[in-house]
C-alpha cells in the first residue's frame, strides 16, 4: 500500500494516457472515453497499487482499457478529417521549410506503417513518449532486457524500412519486413 493518494499517483499521468490510449485508438473520442475509463478503473481499483512507478501502473490500465475497448467493439481505428492538412489558413513559415517538414513526417510515417505492430507499438512508447525501459517493462509486462533487444530490432527495422521508403514510392513495398525476423543481416545495416 502507498501513502501517495491518487490525486499524486495517477493525475500528472493523465495527458500520457490520454496520447497513448489516441495513439492506440487513432480516434480522439474513443481515446477519451478510454481514459475515462481508465481512471475510473485506476480509482476502483486504487487501494490495490502497491507503490513503484504509477506511470508505469496507469499505462497498463490504460492499455488494457484499449484492448478491453477493441476487443469488445471489434473495430476498425477510423480516418479522422485533419482540420490543420484541410484548412484555409496558411502557416507563417517558410513554405520550402514546412514542405521539407511534412515530407519527413510522411516518411517516418510511411516506415512506421510498414513495420510490425509491437515494433510501432515500442518505437511510439520509448520515443515519442518518452518511457524508459524498465516504464515500458512495467507496462508491457515482460523483462527489462526483452525490451532492450526488441526496441534494438524495432529500430534495425524503422531503419530499413526508412532506407526501403526512401527509394521506393510505393505505400508500404512488398519486400518490406513484416515481421523482426526477416531483417537484412545486422552488419549489412550499419
Amino acid at each position: 500500500m502507498t501513502t501517495d493518494g491518487f490525486d499524486e499517483v495517477v493525475l500528472p499521468h493523465l495527458d500520457a494516457g490520454y496520447r497513448l490510449a489516441r495513439w492506440i485508438v487513432r480516434n480522439d473520442h474513443d481515446a477519451q472515453d478510454i481514459l475515462q475509463e481508465a481512471s475510473l478503473r485506476a480509482f476502483r481499483y486504487f487501494e490495490s497499487f502497491t507503490g513503484g512507478n504509477g506511470r508505469a501502473w496507469f499505462l497498463r490500465i490504460v492499455r488494457n482499457t484499449c484492448v478491453d475497448d477493441r476487443t469488445r467493439a471489434m473495430r476498425e481505428p477510423a480516418d479522422l478529417f485533419d482540420e490543420q492538412r484541410h484548412s484555409d489558413v496558411r502557416p507563417t513559415s517558410d513554405p520550402e521549410a514546412l514542405l521539407l517538414r511534412t515530407d519527413d513526417a510522411m516518411l517516418v510515417e510511411r516506415a512506421m506503417r510498414c513495420l510490425p505492430k509491437r515494433s510501432r507499438d515500442l518505437i511510439r512508447l520509448r520515443e515519442l513518449e518518452g518511457l524508459s525501459y524498465r516504464e515500458i517493462a512495467d507496462l508491457l509486462r515482460i523483462p527489462i532486457g526483452t525490451v532492450m533487444s526488441r526496441l534494438a530490432r524495432a529500430r534495425r527495422a524503422l531503419r530499413v524500412a526508412l532506407e526501403r521508403a526512401i527509394a521506393s514510392p510505393a505505400e508500404c513495398p512488398e519486400s518490406a519486413p513484416r515481421t523482426l525476423r526477416e531483417l537484412p543481416d545486422r552488419r549489412a545495416c550499419v
